[in-house]
């Protein structure tokens, strides 16, 4: 399996320098520390989509533009024989931890103008418990493919199972993991107002 966590942290560092803002600006605009912007410019780490979109809000993008590949003005197909051949991204914990835990893979990478990021989420084993929560603008809906998972979410912690699926605002406080020491597949359609 491809991944492209390169070619993430190359954008962003392209955007940021063709509108000449400096990692402090970033850091500023989007809440980050200066370290882990460059963290994720030197493609050391790549944090969990809270983060990322507040890069993306900081560099006045949409958080695809991070993945695109091209744009299609018409329907985009994404066809399974295809995905294992393209590019995924994995994301650690969060933005000073690199634990890489979920594989991103993209289904909408080449459709313009979208406000929607519809993934294919493969979530590794963590016997990790203290996860560190992010808060986005927009929504997101979760649906479980394969396994089992818990979603912190404010105070609330949910667990799904397969043919599970939950919907909910990003602005709370949230975390999406697998089952303590097991392996999940979900299907995640992220909304971000832009």
């Amino acid at each position: 399996m491809a991944e492209s966590n390169t070619i993430v942290g190359k954008k962003i560092r392209g955007i940021r320098e063709s509108k000449n803002l400096s990692i402090e600006e970033v850091a500023e605009r989007s809440g980050l520390s200066v370290e882990q912007i460059k963290s994720i410019e030197n493609d050391e780490n790549l944090p969990s989509l809270g983060p990322l979109i507040k890069v993306a809000r900081a560099l006045g993008v949409r958080l695809g533009t991070f993945m695109d590949d091209n744009d299609a003005l018409g329907p985009v197909i994404n066809r399974a024989e295809e995905r294992e051949n393209k590019s995924s991204i994995s994301f650690s914990n969060d933005a000073v931890d690199a634990r890489t835990h979920m594989v991103y893979h993209p289904l909408a990478n080449q459709k313009a103008g979208r406000h929607m990021e519809p993934f294919i989420v493969e979530i590794n084993p963590s016997e990790k418990k203290d996860f560190n929560l992010s808060a986005h603008e927009g929504e997101e809906f979760i649906y479980v493919m394969e396994g089992e998972v818990e979603i912190d979410y404010g105070k609330q912690k949910y667990t799904l199972k397969q043919g599970d699926s939950i919907f909910y605002d990003s602005i709370i406080k949230h975390h999406v993991h697998g089952v303590e020491g097991k392996r999940a597949k979900i299907l995640a359609v992220v909304y971000i107002p832009f």
